[in-house]
């Protein structure tokens, strides 16, 4: 089916107490599983390039763009494109002519008035080229002025009265918050701070959105989508499946060079992890 709008995929979600599932893809075996494990749920999905990603793919956006513009138009299931953490002016323009309907723009490691200033830029860029924007604070409130805390840094927590400022003057369309999880975690043992979720729910008139969520067990996801996240973004976690299962083939397989046989198991154990927690997110509407 022909590539569906991120920002329709986040209203429908909301409009059903649910989230919708952004999962981080580097290899087209990323794509293929995260497609295929939508595909099981059947529920829609957002495919996620990072900044990051096209830094690895040789600063070349395209190839895996055009690759998961592909495997979208051909699933049976809604899938979107999502250009995330972009720091970079230059690539944030290449997003609505590479196929993304929404981007993340990172200006959380500046200063919060710098933030912003870049923030509504970009905003102001994104929408008129039709495209759905998210962005994040930096700062815990109250420490404007003092070099910035990583939103998803242990302890870091979005101030509500600054994220309604901030949404407010930057324009954005969604706002990823701070409340307990962290970036690359390897363990499920992130606690949430339900508290302050359900004040930034309170406070925001604009989807929530979760990162670093693969540290996050299954009740606590249930619990924010409960608060009010409504996407929930999703990348560590499919790379601990892949390296496992490709970690276990080559054990027991050690002969083993066809790149095929190892790549089958861990596009397969990716899969399984994208239908597992789409249906975490789902089981709360």
């Amino acid at each position: 089916m022909p590539l569906a709008a991120a920002g329709e995929l986040v209203a429908r979600a909301a409009a059903s107490r649910t989230a919708v599932a952004a999962f981080n893809v580097i290899t087209l075996e990323h794509v293929e599983a995260v497609v295929a494990g939508a595909e099981v749920a059947d529920a829609p999905v957002i495919l996620q390039v990072s900044e990051n990603a096209v830094k690895f793919r040789g600063g070349r956006l395209l190839p895996l763009a055009h690759a998961a513009s592909a495997a979208a138009e051909h699933a049976s299931v809604p899938v979107a494109l999502h250009l995330d953490h972009v720091q970079s002016d230059e690539l944030l323009r290449q997003a609505a002519d590479a196929g993304f309907s929404s981007v993340m723009y990172d200006a959380a490691r500046l200063p919060y008035a710098e933030n912003l200033a870049a923030t509504r830029a970009a905003t102001d860029w994104a929408h008129a080229q039709g495209l759905w924007i998210e962005a994040e604070l930096g700062e815990v409130g109250g420490k404007t002025g003092q070099p910035p805390l990583d939103a998803h840094a242990a302890g870091a927590r979005t101030d509500p009265a600054e994220a309604r400022a901030f949404v407010t003057d930057s324009g954005v369309d969604a706002l990823a918050v701070a409340v307990g999880s962290t970036h690359a975690m390897t363990t499920r043992t992130a606690a949430l701070d339900h508290d302050l979720l359900k004040r930034l729910a309170a406070a925001l008139d604009v989807p929530l959105v979760l990162h670093g969520s693969s540290g996050v067990p299954d009740a606590e996801l249930r619990a924010a989508v409960a608060g009010g996240i409504t996407k929930v973004n999703v990348g560590t976690a499919l790379n601990i499946a892949m390296t496992g299962a490709i970690r276990d083939y080559l054990t027991a397989h050690p002969e083993a060079v066809d790149s095929r046989k190892y790549l089958t198991v861990g596009r397969a154990a990716m899969a399984e992890t994208v239908t597992r927690i789409i249906r975490v997110l789902c089981a709360t509407g």
